[in-house]
């Protein structure tokens, strides 16, 4: 894994378990956490439904309310669990509370070209290169 600042943030907005459920047995998300935790980078989670039961295993990070106060000051962004509501977030909004406009998308959920065209720094996983152009 690439070495992380020890200041750099990153909310993991809904992404604690499988989608539309408090279910997080087996969620990739926790082991993606927890490496990061080890690397220094601050979490501020955010998940209603399933954030009760990950506050008794991830003791060290922090939960948001909503998404947006879960972006506010961030320097990444990682989407982990698919859904509806980040279909229908306003982009603009979140790149204006980021610190820095990176976005790592886990599920592939976005169009890159899209967020790009916002500002962000786009990285879908496992979806291969999408270059990412520099904005104004």
């Amino acid at each position: 894994m690439a070495k992380t600042k020890a200041h750099a943030t990153c909310p993991v907005p809904r992404g604690l378990g499988k989608a539309d459920t408090d279910d997080i047995r087996s969620a990739p998300a926790l082991d993606i956490i927890r490496e990061l935790r080890k690397e220094g980078v601050a979490i501020q989670a955010y998940d209603p439904e399933a954030a009760e039961k990950t506050r008794e295993v991830l003791k060290d990070i922090k939960y948001a309310p909503d998404l947006y106060s879960a972006v506010k000051n961030a320097d990444a962004l990682a989407v982990m669990t698919e859904w509806d509501e980040f279909a229908t977030a306003d982009f603009k909004k979140v790149k204006k509370l980021m610190r820095h406009s990176v976005i790592f998308d886990g599920r592939n959920m976005f169009n890159a070209r899209e967020l790009q065209k916002l500002g962000f720094q786009y990285h879908g996983i496992g979806r291969g290169q999408v270059e990412n152009k520099k904005h104004a």
